[in-house]
């Protein structure tokens, strides 16, 4: 196995492991390692089944199932990500973490490409390790006390849904609406290291404070988490896979590819109740 760092920040490519044969215990510890170390790993190549697809995410963790989206018959765990020739909205084009409207957000995610563009469709990914640690003491000690407040229905994410929801939705009916409060800076569960964990997609207020109150505090670090010199970005071959860090690492699927097709499969990773 040979570990190819792709950007300053975050972000290392594996290679010399083939998914498709199966991997052992040892060799997906390796492989977990380096997803703890770099936030994001990509493997390209990758020619899997959804059957090897889904044992390859068994020994990362455990799948569990999208919320909005259906999955694939009979593989539930696996949503097809996809935005077809004639659509203009890209299925979570916007930074983001994962899930951050829920109890227990997931503890990482993986992307399998199927068919991409001819151009464009890259996928940037931010340390927020980073972004923390670049703050000023004064800002760290404010953060480290509040509590966010994260929304499945905030406008900037909702409308990057509505292609796939009009034909994959889980259920009839306008979607459900999930809530839930997490800290603004968290300490992940494995390595320890503090991180933000806000996000512009579906962090919509901050506990005790007003709207007006929370914005501007928000608005910066939206702004400043997901800086350049916080990111990484990965041009996406069909067979290329990429697992990242839901925990401590934002993504943005770059929508510069309208009139082609983009088909992706996901499998999301159970997480624990951020602290």
């Amino acid at each position: 196995m040979k570990i190819r760092k792709i950007a300053g920040a975050l972000g290392a490519e594996i290679s010399g492991v083939d998914l498709a044969g199966g991997i052992s215990a040892d060799q997906a510890a390796a492989v977990r390692q380096v997803l703890l170390d770099n936030q994001v790993i990509f493997l390209r190549n990758q020619r899997l089944t959804p059957a090897r697809f889904l044992d390859f995410a068994h020994q990362m963790g455990e799948p569990v199932e999208y919320p909005f989206v259906k999955g694939l018959e009979g593989y539930p765990h696996i949503i097809e990500v996809k935005k077809l020739e004639q659509e203009r909205s890209n299925f979570g084009g916007i930074w983001h973490s994962d899930t951050t409207y829920l109890e227990e957000p997931p503890m990482g995610s993986m992307l399998l490409a199927r068919e991409v563009p001819p151009f464009g469709g890259d996928t940037l990914f931010a340390n927020q390790y980073l972004a923390y640690e670049a703050l000023s003491d004064t800002m760290r000690r404010l953060l480290d006390g509040l509590v966010g407040i994260s929304s499945s229905a905030k406008a900037d994410v909702s409308k990057t849904r509505e292609d796939r929801l009009r034909t994959d939705a889980r259920e009839s009916g306008p979607p459900p609406e999930y809530l839930a409060e997490h800290p603004v800076v968290r300490t992940h569960p494995e390595t320890g290291r503090r991180c933000l964990y806000v996000n512009v997609a579906h962090t919509s207020g901050i506990r005790g404070m007003t709207a007006e109150e929370s914005a501007p505090i928000l608005e910066f670090l939206f702004a400043h988490q997901v800086k350049p010199e916080f990111t990484c970005r990965f041009a996406w071959e069909p067979d290329s896979l990429a697992f990242w860090d839901n925990r401590c690492a934002q993504h943005n699927p770059i929508n510069d590819y309208h009139g082609f097709r983009r088909v992706m499969h996901r499998i999301t990773l159970k997480g624990d109740r951020p602290r």
